[in-house]
């Protein structure tokens, strides 16, 4: 899956325990009617991925969605979600505002003069 959109704020990685555990929170801000703030987290050795990047970049990230169940010491069980990045491209805002250009009408082109219909053309059809 991916998602872009614009950077609205990178944090610091952050370690925890003594497992050498990092991870490195981004949040990026959709661009359509109703934008959507959605926080990226990029884990372990993907967390150097943001280096290159800075709030106001446009970009695309390749998330992937995981989901856990957790039960409580009172025994109620509990879900989480978090949407994991494992790879971030920038993306320049003509690209993305750019249209296909347009193919031009079939009498835009002249028609060949030296066409010669005795040499053999070995095209298949």
């Amino acid at each position: 899956m991916e998602i872009q959109g614009k950077i609205k704020f990178i944090d610091e990685t952050k370690e925890y325990g003594s497992n050498g555990f990092r991870k490195r929170e981004m949040v990026v801000t959709t661009e359509e009617q109703y934008p959507q703030h959605i926080l990226v987290e990029f884990i372990q050795d993907k967390t150097e991925l943001l280096n290159n990047f800075q709030v106001g970049q446009d970009v695309k990230v390749s998330i992937n969605l995981r989901g856990r169940e957790w039960v409580n010491p009172q025994g109620e069980t509990k879900y989480f979600n978090s949407i994991q990045g494992w790879r971030i491209e920038a993306q320049s805002a003509n690209a993305q505002n750019a249209e296909a250009a347009p193919i031009p009408p079939l009498d835009a082109f002249e028609p060949a003069n030296d066409l010669n219909e005795d040499e053999h053309d070995d095209l298949p059809f």
